[in-house]
């Protein structure tokens, strides 16, 4: 995987939920440049800071290299509230989402 991935996929991230870099890296407890530096590939985040990353844009690590999942957030909430729906009501939705693909 190209290093240029991860700051490509945070930038795409950050601006879906239009959070400005400079509000992250703050947020993150970082310098103001921090994320600009990432999003300019001049540098990468640590492992732990990858994870913080990933927390405060709501996405699971693993979703985050996942280029087919266009708004790990949103697939991640989608999932959280299909967890208390019956089995029924499962199928409906399965069902929903084949005829609008």
């Amino acid at each position: 995987m190209e290093a240029d991935f991860i700051s490509e996929r945070i930038a795409k991230l950050r601006n879906e939920k239009n959070i400005s870099a400079r509000d992250m890296s703050l947020s993150l407890g970082q310098s103001q440049s921090y994320i600009n530096n990432i999003e300019n590939k001049k540098a990468l985040p640590s492992m732990q800071m990858f994870l913080y990353i990933c927390e405060y844009l709501g996405v699971e690590p693993k979703d985050f290299f996942d280029e087919d999942i266009t708004d790990p957030s949103k697939l991640n909430e989608a999932v959280e509230a299909f967890k208390s729906l019956s089995p029924k009501q499962l199928d409906l939705l399965i069902a929903l989402a084949k005829e609008i693909k």
